[in-house]
């Protein structure tokens, strides 16, 4: 559950838009200078919430962009638009959430990752444990920055926000 948290994680800061005047060259002539759009698939996520929440991606106009640094590490750079839908599996219950932003991942040669979404939205999933640990909530959406840290092994080492909340995920679905 651990590790699928992470690769939400990823996969939507994979997928966040930096504005207009960034997402114009990847979106100019199909894709371009090697932004290629990212693939999500849907499915049900569990532990985050108190119940499954099935995820899938309304619109996905995602774009990734990978480099390999000098060190070894290759840097994940992110735009495109991404819309998020979340439904409680035991009521069906549904929102839809607009989570475009812009991001950045660097996955280290040791495994560890360091992640910062930033820009008007970004998505918060961390497992219930996590969650409490941090202070925020397991899924949600947030306006400012988030800086994640993570170790090789999947472990969160660090989680920080600057900006504010707006959708706590799970309460919203309960």
């Amino acid at each position: 559950m651990r590790r699928f948290g992470v690769i939400v994680a990823l996969g939507a800061l994979l997928s966040m838009l930096g504005g207009v005047a960034t997402a114009a060259p990847a979106l100019a002539g199909g894709r371009g200078d090697g932004w290629q759009l990212f693939p999500f698939e849907p499915g049900t996520a569990e532990g985050f919430c108190p119940f499954g929440v099935f995820i899938d991606f309304p619109v996905n106009n995602a774009f990734q962009k990978i480099v390999t640094s000098p060190p070894g590490s290759t840097i994940l750079l992110l735009n495109g638009s991404l819309r998020i839908s979340f439904t409680n599996v035991d009521t069906g219950k549904t929102i839809t959430e607009n989570v475009t932003g812009s991001g950045k991942a660097i996955v280290n040669p040791d495994g560890s990752l360091s992640i910062r979404q930033e820009g008007h939205l970004g998505l918060i999933t961390l497992s219930s444990a996590d969650a409490e640990r941090f202070g925020l909530p397991p899924l949600g959406v947030i306006g400012g920055v988030l800086f994640e840290e993570v170790a090789p092994d999947g472990t969160y080492t660090s989680v920080s926000m600057q900006g504010h909340l707006l959708v706590d995920i799970c309460a919203a679905l309960s």
